[in-house]
Protein backbone atom coordinates (compact mmCIF):
# COMPACT_ATOMS: atom_id res chain seq x y z
CA UNK A 1 0.00 0.00 0.00
CA UNK A 2 1.34 3.48 -0.41
CA UNK A 3 1.97 6.00 1.90
CA UNK A 4 -0.48 8.40 3.10
CA UNK A 5 0.83 11.38 1.80
CA UNK A 6 1.67 9.67 -1.44
CA UNK A 7 -1.93 8.42 -1.22
CA UNK A 8 -3.84 11.83 -0.94
CA UNK A 9 -1.33 13.20 -3.82
CA UNK A 10 -2.94 10.54 -6.33
CA UNK A 11 -6.38 10.91 -5.00
CA UNK A 12 -5.77 14.88 -5.41
CA UNK A 13 -4.56 14.32 -9.14
CA UNK A 14 -7.36 12.05 -10.06
CA UNK A 15 -9.79 14.98 -8.73
CA UNK A 16 -8.49 17.87 -10.16
CA UNK A 17 -11.06 19.92 -11.54
CA UNK A 18 -12.94 23.15 -11.58
CA UNK A 19 -16.73 23.28 -10.47
CA UNK A 20 -18.51 26.22 -9.89
CA UNK A 21 -19.71 25.76 -6.47
CA UNK A 22 -15.98 24.72 -5.51
CA UNK A 23 -13.98 27.17 -4.31
CA UNK A 24 -11.10 25.83 -2.61
CA UNK A 25 -11.18 22.01 -3.01
CA UNK A 26 -8.46 19.69 -1.30
CA UNK A 27 -5.52 21.65 -1.02
CA UNK A 28 -6.02 23.02 2.75
CA UNK A 29 -7.02 22.16 5.89
CA UNK A 30 -11.02 22.43 4.68
CA UNK A 31 -12.94 22.55 1.20
CA UNK A 32 -14.70 26.14 0.62
CA UNK A 33 -17.81 25.66 -1.09
CA UNK A 34 -20.22 28.26 -2.23
CA UNK A 35 -24.26 27.16 -2.04
CA UNK A 36 -26.40 28.76 -4.99
CA UNK A 37 -28.61 31.64 -3.62
CA UNK A 38 -31.20 31.34 -2.27
CA UNK A 39 -30.67 27.37 -1.56
CA UNK A 40 -30.70 25.02 1.74
CA UNK A 41 -27.67 22.44 2.29
CA UNK A 42 -28.37 18.51 2.50
CA UNK A 43 -25.79 16.81 3.86
CA UNK A 44 -25.42 12.57 3.87
CA UNK A 45 -23.37 10.11 5.07
CA UNK A 46 -22.69 6.46 4.25
CA UNK A 47 -20.25 3.71 5.23
CA UNK A 48 -19.67 0.88 2.70
CA UNK A 49 -17.54 -1.70 5.05
CA UNK A 50 -15.66 -4.51 3.48
CA UNK A 51 -18.13 -8.02 4.80
CA UNK A 52 -21.39 -6.21 4.84
CA UNK A 53 -21.59 -3.74 1.78
CA UNK A 54 -19.13 -5.69 -0.03
CA UNK A 55 -16.74 -7.98 -0.68
CA UNK A 56 -12.97 -8.10 -2.72
CA UNK A 57 -13.05 -11.61 -3.73
CA UNK A 58 -16.63 -10.68 -5.29
CA UNK A 59 -17.28 -7.47 -6.03
CA UNK A 60 -14.84 -5.39 -8.69
CA UNK A 61 -12.71 -2.49 -7.26
CA UNK A 62 -14.35 -0.11 -9.59
CA UNK A 63 -17.71 -1.53 -8.56
CA UNK A 64 -17.10 -1.17 -4.74
CA UNK A 65 -15.65 2.89 -5.51
CA UNK A 66 -19.25 3.08 -7.55
CA UNK A 67 -21.63 2.31 -5.16
CA UNK A 68 -19.73 4.21 -2.41
CA UNK A 69 -20.41 7.50 -3.88
CA UNK A 70 -24.13 5.57 -5.76
CA UNK A 71 -25.87 5.61 -1.84
CA UNK A 72 -24.92 8.99 -0.94
CA UNK A 73 -26.11 10.58 -4.40
CA UNK A 74 -29.37 8.69 -4.41
CA UNK A 75 -30.18 10.13 -1.26
CA UNK A 76 -29.62 13.70 -2.85
CA UNK A 77 -31.68 12.42 -5.66
CA UNK A 78 -34.42 11.54 -3.01
CA UNK A 79 -35.03 15.07 -1.94
CA UNK A 80 -34.55 16.63 -5.24
CA UNK A 81 -31.36 18.28 -4.90
CA UNK A 82 -28.07 18.57 -6.71
CA UNK A 83 -25.11 17.23 -5.18
CA UNK A 84 -22.12 20.09 -4.39
CA UNK A 85 -19.33 18.31 -3.25
CA UNK A 86 -18.33 14.33 -1.92
CA UNK A 87 -15.78 13.52 1.36
CA UNK A 88 -14.08 10.60 1.38
CA UNK A 89 -12.72 8.87 3.99
CA UNK A 90 -10.89 5.79 3.54
CA UNK A 91 -8.89 3.15 6.45
CA UNK A 92 -7.63 0.45 4.75
CA UNK A 93 -5.33 -2.39 5.15
CA UNK A 94 -1.01 -2.84 4.76
CA UNK A 95 -1.78 -5.77 2.77
CA UNK A 96 -4.45 -3.55 0.01
CA UNK A 97 -3.20 -3.75 -3.32
CA UNK A 98 -2.35 -0.50 -4.81
CA UNK A 99 -3.88 -1.35 -7.83
CA UNK A 100 -7.32 -2.19 -6.10
CA UNK A 101 -7.12 1.17 -4.63
CA UNK A 102 -6.33 2.82 -8.33
CA UNK A 103 -9.56 1.09 -9.41
CA UNK A 104 -11.65 1.61 -6.52
CA UNK A 105 -10.16 5.65 -7.20
CA UNK A 106 -11.54 5.00 -10.70
CA UNK A 107 -14.78 3.20 -10.19
CA UNK A 108 -15.56 6.21 -7.36
CA UNK A 109 -14.41 9.06 -9.79
CA UNK A 110 -15.78 8.34 -12.76
CA UNK A 111 -19.25 8.62 -11.46
CA UNK A 112 -18.61 11.82 -9.95
CA UNK A 113 -17.70 12.94 -13.09
CA UNK A 114 -20.75 11.70 -14.44
CA UNK A 115 -22.78 13.00 -11.64
CA UNK A 116 -20.85 16.66 -11.85
CA UNK A 117 -19.62 15.75 -8.00
CA UNK A 118 -16.27 16.91 -7.10
CA UNK A 119 -14.59 14.93 -4.60
CA UNK A 120 -13.47 17.97 -2.07
CA UNK A 121 -11.90 16.32 0.83
CA UNK A 122 -11.74 13.62 3.20
CA UNK A 123 -8.95 11.53 5.31
CA UNK A 124 -7.12 8.41 4.95
CA UNK A 125 -6.12 5.94 7.76
CA UNK A 126 -4.60 2.42 8.35
CA UNK A 127 -7.33 -0.12 9.04
CA UNK A 128 -7.42 -1.72 12.74
CA UNK A 129 -7.61 -4.94 10.83
CA UNK A 130 -7.27 -6.60 7.68
CA UNK A 131 -11.02 -4.94 6.11
CA UNK A 132 -11.63 -1.94 4.27
CA UNK A 133 -13.58 0.87 5.36
CA UNK A 134 -15.10 3.87 2.65
CA UNK A 135 -17.00 6.16 4.67
CA UNK A 136 -18.74 8.98 1.77
CA UNK A 137 -20.15 12.48 2.96
CA UNK A 138 -22.53 14.12 0.23
CA UNK A 139 -23.18 17.80 0.31
CA UNK A 140 -26.43 19.04 -2.11
CA UNK A 141 -28.44 22.01 -2.32
CA UNK A 142 -32.01 22.71 -3.03
CA UNK A 143 -34.07 25.54 -3.12
CA UNK A 144 -34.70 27.17 0.38
CA UNK A 145 -38.10 24.70 1.94
CA UNK A 146 -38.72 23.00 -1.33
CA UNK A 147 -36.54 19.91 -0.87
CA UNK A 148 -38.73 16.86 -0.90
CA UNK A 149 -38.86 14.92 1.96
CA UNK A 150 -40.60 11.72 3.28
CA UNK A 151 -43.30 13.30 5.89
CA UNK A 152 -45.19 14.87 3.02
CA UNK A 153 -47.56 12.38 1.75
CA UNK A 154 -51.16 12.57 2.03
CA UNK A 155 -54.46 10.06 1.45
CA UNK A 156 -55.51 9.74 -1.62
CA UNK A 157 -51.85 10.42 -3.18
CA UNK A 158 -50.67 7.78 -5.78
CA UNK A 159 -47.72 5.88 -5.78
CA UNK A 160 -45.03 5.76 -8.29
CA UNK A 161 -41.71 4.08 -8.94
CA UNK A 162 -38.72 4.62 -10.94
CA UNK A 163 -37.09 2.24 -12.81
CA UNK A 164 -37.35 -1.18 -12.30
CA UNK A 165 -36.94 -3.35 -9.02
CA UNK A 166 -35.04 -6.62 -7.87
CA UNK A 167 -32.70 -6.60 -10.11
CA UNK A 168 -30.03 -5.88 -7.59
CA UNK A 169 -30.92 -8.62 -4.97
CA UNK A 170 -30.96 -11.02 -8.19
CA UNK A 171 -27.53 -10.02 -9.68
CA UNK A 172 -26.13 -9.95 -6.15
CA UNK A 173 -27.22 -13.56 -5.81
CA UNK A 174 -25.42 -14.70 -9.19
CA UNK A 175 -22.18 -12.92 -7.96
CA UNK A 176 -22.44 -14.92 -4.88
CA UNK A 177 -22.59 -18.21 -7.15
CA UNK A 178 -20.11 -17.58 -9.58
CA UNK A 179 -17.61 -14.31 -8.71
CA UNK A 180 -15.09 -14.53 -11.54
CA UNK A 181 -18.18 -13.89 -14.05
CA UNK A 182 -18.49 -10.87 -12.84
CA UNK A 183 -15.10 -9.49 -12.87
CA UNK A 184 -15.07 -7.58 -15.58
CA UNK A 185 -18.77 -6.18 -15.60
CA UNK A 186 -18.63 -3.35 -17.64
CA UNK A 187 -20.01 -0.10 -16.03
CA UNK A 188 -21.92 0.69 -19.14
CA UNK A 189 -23.94 -2.32 -19.26
CA UNK A 190 -27.00 -3.16 -16.95
CA UNK A 191 -25.95 -4.34 -13.78
CA UNK A 192 -28.04 -2.88 -11.13
CA UNK A 193 -26.13 -4.68 -8.33
CA UNK A 194 -22.45 -3.52 -9.54
CA UNK A 195 -23.20 -0.20 -10.60
CA UNK A 196 -26.76 1.05 -9.96
CA UNK A 197 -27.53 4.63 -11.17
CA UNK A 198 -28.80 7.19 -8.92
CA UNK A 199 -32.00 8.93 -10.23
CA UNK A 200 -30.54 12.52 -9.68
CA UNK A 201 -32.30 13.94 -12.65
CA UNK A 202 -35.44 12.68 -12.05
CA UNK A 203 -35.24 13.76 -8.47
CA UNK A 204 -34.64 17.16 -9.64
CA UNK A 205 -37.47 17.31 -12.61
CA UNK A 206 -40.35 16.30 -9.77
CA UNK A 207 -38.58 19.44 -7.05
CA UNK A 208 -38.69 21.76 -9.88
CA UNK A 209 -42.03 20.92 -11.81
CA UNK A 210 -43.63 20.08 -8.20
CA UNK A 211 -44.84 16.66 -9.97
CA UNK A 212 -44.19 14.99 -6.32
CA UNK A 213 -45.67 15.08 -2.89
CA UNK A 214 -43.41 13.36 -1.14
CA UNK A 215 -39.62 11.09 -1.98
CA UNK A 216 -37.41 8.60 -1.03
CA UNK A 217 -35.08 6.24 -2.28
CA UNK A 218 -35.40 2.50 -2.78
CA UNK A 219 -32.12 1.73 -1.24
CA UNK A 220 -33.37 -1.00 2.06
CA UNK A 221 -36.02 -2.54 -0.38
CA UNK A 222 -39.41 -1.61 -1.29
CA UNK A 223 -41.15 -2.64 1.72
CA UNK A 224 -38.93 -1.03 4.15
CA UNK A 225 -38.70 2.00 2.57
CA UNK A 226 -42.38 2.48 1.91
CA UNK A 227 -43.49 1.72 5.63
CA UNK A 228 -40.20 4.13 6.26
CA UNK A 229 -42.37 7.07 3.92
CA UNK A 230 -46.44 5.61 5.77
CA UNK A 231 -44.75 6.10 9.18
CA UNK A 232 -42.99 9.68 8.53
CA UNK A 233 -46.26 11.08 6.50
CA UNK A 234 -48.83 8.74 9.11
CA UNK A 235 -50.92 7.20 6.10
CA UNK A 236 -50.99 3.83 4.58
CA UNK A 237 -50.57 1.95 1.33
CA UNK A 238 -51.92 -0.25 -0.93
CA UNK A 239 -49.28 -1.53 -3.48
CA UNK A 240 -50.54 -3.82 -6.53
CA UNK A 241 -48.64 -6.50 -7.40
CA UNK A 242 -49.45 -7.02 -10.79
CA UNK A 243 -47.89 -3.10 -11.12
CA UNK A 244 -44.77 -3.91 -10.12
CA UNK A 245 -41.76 -3.42 -12.55
CA UNK A 246 -39.62 -6.62 -12.73
CA UNK A 247 -35.96 -6.03 -13.84
CA UNK A 248 -35.35 -8.20 -16.55
CA UNK A 249 -32.65 -10.20 -14.16
CA UNK A 250 -35.71 -11.83 -12.35
CA UNK A 251 -37.32 -13.39 -15.33
CA UNK A 252 -35.29 -16.51 -14.80
CA UNK A 253 -36.57 -16.54 -11.51
CA UNK A 254 -40.35 -18.20 -10.31
CA UNK A 255 -42.78 -15.14 -9.82
CA UNK A 256 -43.02 -16.02 -6.22
CA UNK A 257 -38.99 -15.49 -6.23
CA UNK A 258 -38.87 -12.27 -8.74
CA UNK A 259 -41.76 -10.34 -6.72
CA UNK A 260 -39.81 -11.47 -3.14
CA UNK A 261 -36.54 -9.63 -4.74
CA UNK A 262 -38.91 -6.22 -5.93
CA UNK A 263 -40.26 -5.94 -2.16
CA UNK A 264 -37.32 -6.70 -0.05
CA UNK A 265 -34.18 -7.11 -1.99
CA UNK A 266 -32.77 -3.33 -1.29
CA UNK A 267 -30.10 -1.79 -3.36
CA UNK A 268 -32.01 -0.86 -6.30
CA UNK A 269 -31.52 3.04 -5.68
CA UNK A 270 -34.70 3.88 -7.53
CA UNK A 271 -37.13 6.60 -6.07
CA UNK A 272 -40.48 6.00 -4.71
CA UNK A 273 -42.67 9.12 -5.01
CA UNK A 274 -46.02 10.05 -4.60
CA UNK A 275 -48.12 12.38 -6.17
CA UNK A 276 -51.51 13.94 -6.32
CA UNK A 277 -54.72 12.14 -7.85
CA UNK A 278 -54.53 14.96 -10.76
CA UNK A 279 -51.10 15.63 -11.33
CA UNK A 280 -50.02 14.05 -13.94
CA UNK A 281 -46.83 11.90 -14.13
CA UNK A 282 -44.92 11.34 -17.52
CA UNK A 283 -44.31 7.46 -18.23
CA UNK A 284 -40.78 8.29 -18.21
CA UNK A 285 -38.37 11.43 -17.21
CA UNK A 286 -34.70 11.90 -17.81
CA UNK A 287 -35.08 8.57 -19.68
CA UNK A 288 -36.08 6.70 -16.77
CA UNK A 289 -39.54 4.82 -17.06
CA UNK A 290 -42.20 5.68 -14.24
CA UNK A 291 -44.69 3.55 -12.94
CA UNK A 292 -47.70 3.96 -10.64
CA UNK A 293 -47.77 0.90 -7.88
CA UNK A 294 -50.38 1.97 -5.65
CA UNK A 295 -52.42 4.44 -3.65
CA UNK A 296 -52.36 5.68 -0.03
CA UNK A 297 -54.71 5.91 2.24
CA UNK A 298 -55.74 6.72 6.15
CA UNK A 299 -53.69 5.39 8.96
CA UNK A 300 -55.55 2.86 11.16
CA UNK A 301 -54.57 1.49 14.05
CA UNK A 302 -56.81 -1.63 12.89
CA UNK A 303 -55.35 -2.23 9.65
CA UNK A 304 -51.94 -2.76 7.84
CA UNK A 305 -49.55 -0.08 7.48
CA UNK A 306 -48.71 -1.49 3.89
CA UNK A 307 -51.27 -4.02 2.03
CA UNK A 308 -50.25 -6.00 -1.31
CA UNK A 309 -52.96 -6.46 -3.38
CA UNK A 310 -52.56 -9.73 -5.80
CA UNK A 311 -54.21 -9.69 -9.37
CA UNK A 312 -56.61 -11.96 -7.87
CA UNK A 313 -57.86 -9.31 -5.29
CA UNK A 314 -56.35 -11.10 -2.40
CA UNK A 315 -54.93 -8.38 -0.24
CA UNK A 316 -52.28 -9.54 2.22
CA UNK A 317 -50.10 -7.17 4.94
CA UNK A 318 -46.99 -6.48 3.71
CA UNK A 319 -44.53 -5.99 6.79
CA UNK A 320 -41.24 -4.42 5.96
CA UNK A 321 -38.56 -6.92 5.15
CA UNK A 322 -35.57 -5.44 3.67
CA UNK A 323 -32.18 -4.40 4.79
CA UNK A 324 -31.87 -3.78 8.34
CA UNK A 325 -28.49 -3.22 10.13
CA UNK A 326 -28.16 -4.24 14.00
CA UNK A 327 -30.26 -7.22 13.63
Amino acid sequence: MPGELALIARIRAAAAGRHRHLRLGICDDCAILAPPPGHELLVTTDFSLEGHHFRRNWHPARSVGHRALTRGLSDIASMGGTPLAAFLSLALPRSVNPIWINDFLDGLLTLASASKTPLAGGDTSESPSDNILADIVLLGSAPAGKALRRSTARSGDRLYVTGSLGGAATELAALARSPRRYRNANPTDDHPHLYPQPRLAVGQTLLRRRLATACIDLSDGLSTDLAHLCTESNVAADVQAAALPLHPLTDSLSAEQALHNALHGGEDYELLFTARPGTRIPRSIAGVPITPIGVLRNARKSAPQVTLVKASGDRTPLAPQGWQHLL
